[in-house]
């Protein structure tokens, strides 16, 4: 049996965001879109790898109805930044158009563009489409490897289904990298992960604070290694993206009242209400919903949590030791906060969580660690190669005595000496009494 491939110790753990989006009915969609780009571009500063947008039609809430038409705009104000497809949904499209919009992504972007593909996530828009529940996700089977096909330039050929049909496809332009990193979908039901081992590509998992069951993580990607055994192919964990929800803060307190009400709002207005999320309850007491989702996790959004950048680092460590690895942590982009705020968990998120977890802080902390064991020895040894060059010196050694006499003149005369930071040492008892 063909298993996935180990993740060392020494691959480092990549980071990005997961954009749904879920916005508050209420503001002006307009300004919503232009939000969420300067969040991307932010990302891009603060040096993040990847930038995921889903696509929805219905809800109010799930505004980007083109993932690729909003990464294009993206792809205008960003420089680094990977950006994916997260999800498209496949069944609700001719493969060919697929194929083609993610092609020119690639090339607008400069070969940025990650493809990612789902079943269709709300029912409200399989309904509005008049698609069939029960036929999305082997639909979204067929589509994959049709798409994969066309993006690695296979020569002209003919499909037929029962959903769409063509003739002679190929595509005129072909990705601009060699191999565009792709991935699919995952919740509860095993396809996403199966369709990942089919077809030997990443898969982008909610994580579940589960440790047994379906939702459990190790169980989830245990369905794409048997995948992959099964059609003879290789899946990587360094490939599988798992999706968290935070929001970081100076101190806990502050990151739980700034999360508080945001929190409910999104979980009692949108998840109970809007959708009717069966793992999702109105909950009226906004401080027991905001203990129950850190403690449980967040309907749609995975593990959460809501403290400091200490809190992180120890719950994506934990995610790590639970799973045996993977390869990218996405947060979940939400509202809970203002955005002031947001962008500030996110800023804390760069500064300390991403370079503790990809281990750039370790040789730093040895060399702090190494100089401060040495110290006596290191200062010593400079201190003694200045006096030799000062005393070489006829006139150095001359002023050197006078900075001597100096020295002990003044500490004769004062009991204590006295330190202020940019005002050195006062020279005389008189200096030392003034008023400050």
């Amino acid at each position: 049996m063909q298993v996935s491939a180990y993740v060392s110790p020494m691959t480092r753990v990549q980071f990005g965001t997961f954009l749904a989006p879920h916005h508050p009915v209420g503001e002006s969609p307009t300004l919503l879109f232009e939000r969420d780009l300067a969040l991307a571009a932010h990302l891009d500063r603060l040096g993040f790898d990847e930038f995921w947008c889903g696509e929805h039609h219905s809800t109010g809430w799930e505004m980007i109805a083109s993932p690729e038409m909003f990464l294009a705009g993206a792809a205008q104000r960003t420089h680094t930044i990977r950006l994916g497809t997260g999800v498209v949904s496949l069944p609700y499209h001719h493969p060919f158009n697929v194929a083609q919009r993610i092609v020119q992504l690639d090339h607008m972007s400069r070969g940025r563009a990650m493809f990612g593909s789902g079943p269709g996530a709300l029912p409200s828009d399989a309904r509005t489409l008049c698609i069939d529940p029960l036929v999305q996700r082997d639909r979204q089977d067929e589509a994959q490897g049709v798409i994969m096909r066309l993006l690695a330039g296979e020569d002209r050929f003919d499909y037929e289904s029962d959903w769409f049909t063509m003739r002679d496809a190929a595509l005129q332009i072909l990705p601009l990298q060699e191999k565009m990193p792709m991935v699919t979908a995952s919740s509860i039901s095993p396809s996403g992960m199966q369709i990942a081992g089919k077809y030997g590509i990443g898969a982008l998992s909610i994580a579940s604070t589960s440790s047994a069951g379906i939702q459990s993580l190790p169980t989830q990607w245990g369905f794409a290694e048997e995948a992959a055994a099964t059609h003879g192919q290789t899946v990587d964990r360094r490939n599988w993206r798992v999706l968290m929800a935070w929001h970081i803060a100076e101190t806990r307190e502050q990151a739980r009242n700034e999360a508080l009400l945001g929190l409910q709002r999104w979980n009692n207005d949108y998840n109970a209400d809007v959708l009717g999320r069966p793992d999702a309850k109105r909950v009226e007491d906004p401080w027991e919903l905001l203990d129950q989702i850190t403690g449980h996790g967040a309907a749609g959004a995975g593990a959460a949590v809501v403290g400091t950048p200490d809190d992180l680092i120890a719950a994506i460590r934990d995610l790590q030791e639970r799973t045996g690895g993977f390869g990218v942590v996405l947060g979940f982009a939400h509202d809970w906060a203002n955005t002031e705020a947001t962008l500030r968990s996110w800023d804390l998120v760069a500064r300390y969580v991403i370079p503790e977890i990809q281990g750039q802080l370790r040789p730093m902390r040895a060399s702090a660690a190494f100089v401060g064991e040495h110290r006596q020895e290191l200062m010593a040894g400079a201190g003694a190669a200045i006096m030799q060059k000062i005393m070489s010196h006829e006139g150095a050694a001359a002023a050197m005595g006078i900075t001597i006499a100096q020295i002990a003149e003044r500490t004769a005369n004062e009991k204590e000496a006295a330190f202020r930071p940019g005002a050195g040492l006062p020279s005389t008892a008189a200096e030392r009494a003034r008023p400050q």
